[in-house]
């Protein structure tokens, strides 16, 4: 879907030789330690983790996954960078919140987000941070990461009854029950973003934009439309640019088969941030 996705941004003007893409570094060895356990992040980059651990990271390691997570978490990283200055920035990968700080999970190797704000606070750039995961799956990874820092406020906006099965209590969670359509979603989304700022407020807002609630997805469980997803990501962008934080969005998860409906679903993300002021 990455692929499919830049060609999408291409096709739309979003991306063009006058507004290109911005191309990250990997991520260093000791910016992946400063939120996973150094001996998992040596284990992934020496190739030498042990079969259980690659089970639960759900596939086998190589060279291209570590390399690929690596760019995604200097992806995410590289977005912040950008925001603080800008305003806003989006990558066109990141929302692996399923990696925790002992190890990788659920498709996930690194938790970009967590490195990426993990790093943005230990330079100063930042003093606080908050994440706002609206991918169908419970921010686990990133609760992890984050539960011990009050200086990171986690949010998780998710199915319930969805894996993972054992959830990592975030800062505030709201599980929705199975089926939830366009307008109580968006209910819930906006008293969730409401009682978040009023108890802590950031110097910028990480958003984990997974399209995995959709109807048509083959993991999510909940009954977005088109028209939801578009209308959940414009609202999270409008709500935190009128407080006057810098926001990054990633991707999150999106398991539809059709890869072009992917492509526009997590497009929507790119559109609502560009009609930003």
């Amino acid at each position: 879907k990455y692929s499919a996705l830049a060609h999408y941004l291409e096709s739309v003007g979003l991306v063009s030789a006058v507004n290109p893409f911005v191309e990250p570094e990997a991520a260093s060895f000791d910016m992946l330690a400063a939120a996973h356990a150094a001996d998992y992040v040596r284990g992934c980059f020496d190739l030498s983790l042990d079969r259980k651990a690659q089970r639960v990271i759900g596939f086998e390691l190589t060279d291209a996954v570590v390399r690929r997570s690596r760019l995604s978490c200097g992806g995410s990283y590289l977005a912040g960078k950008i925001a603080l200055r800008e305003g806003v920035a989006c990558s066109a990968a990141g929302g692996s919140h399923h990696a925790k700080r002992e190890g990788g999970a659920g498709f996930c190797v690194f938790n970009d987000v967590g490195v990426a704000v993990s790093a943005l606070l230990a330079e100063g750039a930042i003093r606080r941070a908050m994440v706002i995961d609206c991918d169908v799956h419970q921010g686990d990874g990133t609760a992890d990461i984050f539960r011990a820092d009050a200086d990171v406020f986690t949010l998780s906006l998710h199915c319930e009854k969805n894996w993972p099965t054992r959830k990592v209590p975030s800062d505030l969670d709201v599980g929705l029950d199975e089926g939830v359509t366009d307008g109580p979603y968006l209910g819930a989304l906006d008293r969730a973003l409401g009682e978040a700022f009023d108890r802590f407020r950031p110097d910028i807002v990480y958003y984990n934009a997974g399209v995995d609630p959709h109807v048509d997805d083959r993991l999510g469980k909940l009954s977005l439309s088109d028209q939801g997803i578009a209308a959940r990501d414009e609202f999270v962008m409008n709500y935190v640019a009128a407080k006057a934080v810098p926001i990054v969005g990633v991707l999150g998860g999106g398991y539809s088969r059709d890869i072009a409906l992917l492509a526009r679903l997590h497009g929507a993300m790119f559109h609502a941030a560009s009609m930003l002021d």
